[in-house]
């Protein structure tokens, strides 16, 4: 089986790690020469503890000109923000006209781009963080790059000067290349080369690609093995059995956590001074078979009068069912109050009561958050010894993170806050078992003004942009003042409720201990437009087009903050990063 050639390559990945032919350590301690590394279930930087509010810049390489990104992270860096996630990567099937890109796969080879528009800009990355004291978590590849006029082979011929637009071939939208989070290429890029089956979990099982994909991860890791800016390495952004392209009904949790140890024990061997971390979602699979069990925990007896400290609970279904028990009694305890207080509710035999709720711990199932179908087994990825914290994101509008449904007591808004907090509460209780600290590496709720441009990342098209494309010779009808005018008004929350979520995830991940929380994603403007980038013109309905050179805003996927701060979310951002050190 594919698995079983994994976990032997795993295993000898990191039986060659502990060998004498292994990097030597350096003398010093990691901290010392400012890389970050994890003792004790927590982040250590220049010898104390470290916590974070970070943010999300997923197009910061691609910007036009170098001054637009040092401008960008020194604007970050001044909002108290000490965290910047990105891509480290950008693959390409042809070599574009315009903007970005870091590699080459075509005709069966791939090629890096060693140039001013390929990794030299990358290196502008880590050069201005390192300036500006601010440190990345650079992820190596994406699960989503959906090319659905490809995918489903329907190819649309594309004749002359237009067959090397900016726009990607196969997206079905006329966004230019890089404005999406999922349109930088990834492991589908890999799939379509490289796989005849053209499965996306091939990219996890097929030796070729894997082979390819730590050629990669070579060049890029050792470009900056020795950059205090570095945080860490992110094998893949949310890796799943599936994308939008469907898995081989082989792949199961193992499959993705073997890759895991395989290929983080490569970037480990290759980069011995930087934290290697998954990427990955969240999900939960209690059920699962495992690669890397749990070790029962040691009992140690308490020193002379200190009471025992108390270990970290097993994570199990039903543990989870059991906490959503007592948290909605409590809830609904409230809820009864505020009843007695405004007058409502039943009265039987004298007794004010609220209408009886069912009992979660009557259902036996889990949410598919918990239940392994994502392919996906985060605890078990944790306790991989090359990954050094736990990840997880929070992005409701495209994920379910309930345990037993939605709780009745509480409104739509008020149970998304509640599924997130409970959700990053798992996530702790998670890595807390393991011993190793857990970062939220991507949160974010979908608002009115932004949901015209929200594009699900399994898909290429924005589902509440309620317009057709326009011809090319109207004028200022994809404006973002056009699109808000446009947009179906009753998706989103409002910038108030996106604010109020925002708070109490911060909250409850600083109160649970978690070791970072990187908000998803910045937004800024000011930046240079060159007329075929991703950089958005800030046109408004009126017709008038700026005429400077810095006219643009940052990319907006559907979750971008506004440039302006009008929205609050960098105020949110600045004024609770105190919670975390």
């Amino acid at each position: 089986m594919r698995f079983a050639a994994l976990w032997s390559l795993a295993a000898a990945a990191l039986a060659v790690r502990a060998s004498s032919s292994s990097p030597a350590p350096t003398k010093t301690k990691r901290w010392d020469s400012g890389f970050v590394t994890v003792e004790n279930g927590q982040f250590i930087r220049n010898g104390e503890p470290f916590r974070f509010v970070g943010t999300n810049a997923y197009w910061l390489p691609s910007l036009n000109t170098d001054a637009d990104i040092n401008k960008t992270i020194h604007n970050i860096s001044a909002a108290g923000i000490k965290v910047i996630r990105t891509w480290a990567f950008n693959d390409v099937d042809e070599i574009p006209v315009n903007g970005t890109w870091f590699q080459l796969i075509q005709n069966g080879t791939t090629t890096i781009n060693n140039g001013t528009n390929g990794l030299q800009k990358l290196d502008k990355v880590v050069q201005f963080a390192e300036e500006a004291g601010v440190l990345l978590i650079l992820s190596l590849t994406n699960n989503w790059n959906p090319l659905p006029l490809l995918d489903n082979t329907t190819i649309v011929p594309v004749d002359g000067a237009l067959a090397r637009r900016d726009v990607t071939l196969g997206t079905n939208n006329s966004l230019p290349r890089n404005t999406l989070s999922n349109d930088f290429g990834g492991m589908d890029a890999y799939v379509r080369a490289f796989s005849a089956s053209r499965e996306h979990s091939t990219f996890y099982q097929n030796e070729t690609i894997v082979s390819i994909f730590k050629n990669y991860t070579t060049a890029i890791v050792s470009r900056y093995a020795n950059s205090p800016a570095v945080l860490a390495w992110e094998l893949a952004n949310d890796p799943r059995c599936n994308s939008s392209i469907a898995a081989s009904a082989t792949c199961t949790t193992n499959t993705i956590t073997a890759w895991h140890a395989d290929v983080g024990a490569h970037v480990a061997s290759v980069d011995p001074n930087h934290i290697v971390s998954s990427g990955a979602h969240g999900f939960q699979c209690m059920d699962c078979p495992k690669l890397f069990p749990l070790a029962p925990a040691p009992s140690t007896s308490a020193a002379p009068g200190r009471r025992r400290r108390s270990a970290a609970k097993p994570l199990t279904k039903e543990g989870l069912l059991a906490a959503v028990t007592a948290r909605r009694k409590k809830t609904r305890e409230v809820r009864k109050r505020e009843m007695l207080t405004r007058g409502d509710g039943l009265r039987i035999r004298g007794r004010w009561i609220a209408t009886r709720q069912a009992d979660p711990s009557s259902n036996s199932g889990v949410g598919s958050a918990f239940d392994g179908s994502s392919g996906v087994d985060s605890q078990d990825i944790l306790n991989i010894p090359s990954i050094g914290f736990g990840s997880f994101q929070l992005l409701p509008d495209q994920n379910s993170y309930d345990v037993a449904g939605a709780d009745p007591s509480l409104s739509g808004f008020n149970n998304t806050i509640e599924e997130g907090v409970q959700w990053i509460q798992v996530q702790a209780q998670s890595a807390a078992q393991v011993g190793k600290p857990a970062v939220l590496t991507a949160f974010g709720l979908v608002t009115q003004d932004n949901a015209p441009f929200f594009v699900p990342f399994n898909t290429t098209i924005a589902p509440f942009n309620n317009t057709t494309p326009p011809s090319s010779s109207s004028a200022n009808t994809s404006s973002p003042a056009a699109l808000r005018a446009r947009a179906d008004a009753s998706y989103g929350a409002s910038d108030a409720q996106q604010d109020s979520a925002y708070t109490a995830w911060l909250q409850a991940a600083a109160g649970a201990g978690v070791g970072g929380a990187v908000q998803y994603q910045w937004g800024t403007g000011g930046l240079t437009d060159n007329g075929g980038s991703s950089v958005d013109q800030d046109n408004d309905a009126s017709g008038t087009t700026p005429n400077a050179d810095t006219s643009g805003s940052s990319p907006n996927d559907g979750y971008r903050s506004a440039p302006t701060g009008d929205d609050g979310v960098a105020s949110t951002l600045t004024d609770l990063s105190s919670l975390f050190g």
